[in-house]
This record gives structure tokens, C-alpha cells and sequence, in this order.
């Protein structure tokens, strides 16, 4: 009877430990997003323009961006939104290249433009609670200085929060830029991009999209998102104190002054892609350790473990932190599993159906994203070449989880900063330790065996 229990019990835990509670927590809930996105998806496609474009901010934080300023300013000039309607903020985060040059230049070949140069704090988040304090209008729209804006990026978001007075902050959709993807050489530098191309498009267009719908945004993008401007000054404004300033803004409105948070999934702004590897860990880090800091920021009571079903923010942290060391220990039980007698079928098979799970649910999602990338044939097309690629975006969440769990390792005995160590530096630290240690084991051995000898003789 014990025999028969333990061969029951040992495939029945291992299979609901490693195959029903993924498909259960991740699989099932991203095919339920699909066919909710699927049922919305033309749920704002009647928005009218309103009979007067409001007056909109758009804040613009610099740091070191005299590469990046004129094809940024380019990027809102082409816009359709009313040049007359727009008040344009540089605000300078302590820029110790030729910025302002470049700036000054920007600015005699656009002067259509209502364009100010403001010098500010050190720090994204001082720079932009500058401009909240000089503004007029009725909406704000912080970008990043280091990309560009589609050209009917913020005429689709002021119109969408024209439709929907009930909500006060969007994001906009991140995407790299197709041709500078391209541009690179090597053969894994263009996966690499790819992937990540890939992943912000499933990230926004359907992640991020669903949470919307379902009024669980976790966070706004630091990158392009837009405030009516009243409600952010009766908030806290951007916190100095947290390298995740957009999780930070977004976590007020939603905890402190319970406004909606949403996405506007059809404006559109392009980012630089990851240079390379070291790139991806230094930034994923930075992500991971910035939602840590915000987490601590507010009362632990709205962040109890059984608000896991309804609070989005719960669930996040749960996922990316609190889940990471046991899914980390499971990881490193299969290999023991496999050299202790456990059938490596049973465990490859396995890892392979879960693999084939998440590749279901990347298709979904990303049928979905191609479909709201109707209005951007261009767009669209680049998106359709990356089919393939996107069979093995698994395999990149695999290795981001990991760079992740780094980012929390990290934080643990570092300081908060933006510059963090990349994978070569922590790498040469790694290898410089362990031949220290090693080092001192062989000299601890080689002291030893010398006594030993020593003492030998000395009998003899």
C-alpha cells in the first residue's frame, strides 16, 4: 500500500507543481485575456474629436541626449496635434554633453514650436515635478528625450482621454524602431532586438491592454504616458526617492487618489532598441529594483497576499518576487530529480509542454497585436516577419526571469542607483571571488599537508 501511495503521490505532486499551476496562474489567464481582447477590440473606435483640441504640456526630461533632441522635436512637429495647442518643456537633467547646443538648434529649424529650456535637480523625477509646476493646460504628456513619436501619437490620446473623463492617466505603446533593429550586424544582435521588439509589442498590445480593460494597470511608461493636469498636482508628485518614478506616479493614483489608470494602445512611441546583453541585465535590474522600492513606499495592508485575485499590483509583486526563489529552487530540482533516478522523460517532456504552452499563448497574443497594428501598416508588416521569433520569446523570459532575480539579489546589499554593474563586470567579480576562494582553500590544504609532513619527520 506504501508502495503504491509513493508511486502515485511523487509523478501526481511533480506534475501539479510543475505543470497545472503554470497552466492554471499563467496559461489559462492568457488565452481568458485573448478572447477578452478579441471581444474588445474595436472598443474605442468610435471616439470623436473634440470641437477644440485642448492646450497640452508636453514635458521632455534631457540627460545627455544631444544625439537624440533633434529627431525628438522632429518627432513632434510632424505631429497632427495643433502647434498652437502645444507648450513644449526641455527640462535639463544636469546634461554634461552639448545638449543645449543641440537644443538651441532643434529650435531655429522648428520654431513653430512653443519650445522652453528649463535647468532642473538632478534626477528624471526632479526635472519633471519642474515642469508640473510651470505648466498651463489641461493635459501633461511627459517622453523621453531618446525616442520618437508616431505621427498621430497624441492626437489618439487626448482624444481617447477627451471620450473617457473618468480616466485621468494613459501610457502610450512602446515599440523599438524596426530600422535601427536592422541596422546591427551580427546575427544575435538582430534576435536579440527582435525578441525585444516582440516582447514590447505582446507586453502593450496585449498585456498591458487587457489590464486596462480590466482596470489592472500596474504601471504607467516613464517613456510616454499622459496626466490631466490638475489631478497630478493634487497628488505627491513624481517621488525623488525611487529609481521607478512611472510605477511610483502610478501606484498614487491608484492607492491615494483612486483614479483610473489606463493605456491608449493605439499611440504609439519608438525607443532605441538594447544595444546588447549587458544592456538587458543592467535595465531589467534597475525595473526589478524599482518595483521593490515603490512596494515598500505604501501601507503593507493594501498589499496583503489575499488581495492576490483583484489588485494587480499584489499579483505583480508576487509574480516577479515572492514567486522567484521557489520557482529558482524547482529550476535546480530537476537536474537533481534527473541524476537521482527520476525518469528524464517524465521531466523533459514536461518542460517541453509548458515551452509549447507559452508559445501558444505568445501566437495569441501576438494575432492580437497585429490586428491593432491595422492603422500602422508599416508597423505591421515588420511585426508579421517576426513569426518565428516569436517561438522563442519563452526562452528570452527564461533568461530575463533569471537576470530579474539578480535585480532582487542585488538590491539587497546595494544602493539604489541608476547605474548598475553589467553582466561582464558581475561576471569578472564572480570569477575574481571564486579564485580568491579557491586561492585560499589551496593555500589552506597545501599548510595542512605541510604540518602533516613536517610532523612525519619529526616522528621518524
Amino acid at each position: 500500500m506504501n508502495e503504491f501511495m509513493t508511486n502515485f503521490l511523487n509523478p501526481f505532486f511533480y506534475w501539479v507543481a510543475w505543470i497545472i499551476i503554470p497552466i492554471l496562474v499563467e496559461v489559462i489567464p492568457s488565452i481568458f485575456s485573448f478572447f477578452s481582447l478579441l471581444i474588445h477590440r474595436n472598443k474605442h473606435k468610435n471616439n470623436k474629436d473634440p470641437l477644440i483640441w485642448p492646450d497640452i504640456v508636453l514635458v521632455v526630461p534631457v540627460y545627455n541626449s544631444e544625439k537624440s533632441i533633434e529627431a525628438c522635436l522632429k518627432s513632434i512637429h510632424e505631429s497632427d496635434y495643433p502647434n498652437d495647442r502645444m507648450e513644449i518643456y526641455m527640462v535639463n537633467n544636469k546634461s554634461s554633453d552639448k545638449s543645449f547646443d543641440a537644443f538651441m538648434r532643434a529650435q531655429k529649424k522648428y520654431s513653430e514650436l512653443r519650445v522652453s529650456w528649463l535647468n532642473s535637480g538632478q534626477g528624471k523625477s526632479r526635472a519633471l515635478n519642474l515642469a508640473i509646476y510651470n505648466s498651463n493646460g489641461k493635459y501633461m504628456i511627459n517622453i523621453d528625450s531618446d525616442g520618437k513619436l508616431e505621427k498621430t501619437a497624441l492626437t489618439r490620446m487626448i482624444r481617447h482621454m477627451e471620450n473617457e473623463p473618468e480616466v485621468s492617466c494613459l501610457t502610450g505603446s512602446i515599440l523599438t524602431r524596426p530600422g535601427e533593429i536592422e541596422k546591427i550586424k551580427t546575427f544575435k544582435g538582430r534576435l536579440l532586438r527582435r525578441l525585444e521588439f516582440c516582447e514590447y509589442a505582446q507586453a502593450f498590445l496585449a498585456g498591458r491592454n487587457y489590464a486596462s480593460e480590466k482596470g489592472r494597470m500596474y504601471t504607467l511608461s516613464g517613456a510616454f504616458s499622459a496626466f490631466r493636469l490638475d489631478t497630478i498636482r493634487k497628488s505627491h508628485l513624481y517621488n525623488t526617492e525611487t529609481i521607478s518614478e512611472d510605477t511610483e506616479i502610478t501606484f498614487q493614483m491608484r492607492y491615494l487618489q483612486k483614479q483610473k489608470v489606463g493605456i491608449c494602445v493605439d499611440a504609439l512611441y519608438f525607443t532605441d532598441p538594447i544595444e546588447d546583453v549587458n544592456k538587458l541585465y543592467t535595465q531589467r535590474q534597475r525595473w526589478q529594483r524599482g518595483s521593490l522600492e515603490v512596494a515598500q513606499l505604501y501601507p503593507q495592508s493594501q498589499l496583503k497576499p489575499w488581495r492576490f485575485v483583484k489588485d494587480v499590483n499584489v499579483r505583480t509583486l508576487l509574480f516577479d518576487h515572492t514567486f522567484a526563489f521557489p520557482r529558482m529552487i524547482w529550476y535546480l530540482a530537476l537536474i537533481y530529480l534527473m541524476t537521482n533516478g527520476y525518469s528524464s522523460v517524465v521531466v523533459l517532456s514536461s518542460i517541453a509542454a509548458i515551452f509549447l504552452f507559452y508559445i501558444l499563448c505568445g501566437y495569441l497574443y501576438f494575432h492580437i497585436a497585429i490586428y491593432l497594428l491595422k492603422p500602422f501598416p508599416e508597423i505591421q508588416k515588420y511585426y508579421r516577419k517576426q513569426r518565428l521569433v516569436v517561438a522563442l520569446l519563452p526562452g528570452y523570459n527564461f533568461v530575463v526571469f533569471f537576470i530579474r532575480l539578480a535585480g532582487i539579489i542585488n538590491s539587497m546589499n546595494t544602493k539604489s542607483s541608476w547605474k548598475t554593474d553589467t553582466l561582464t563586470r558581475e561576471w569578472d567579480k564572480f570569477l575574481s571571488t571564486t579564485r580568491a576562494v579557491f586561492k585560499k582553500f589551496t593555500n589552506a590544504i597545501k599548510k595542512f599537508r605541510n604540518k602533516i609532513n613536517y610532523e612525519d619527520l619529526y616522528n621518524e
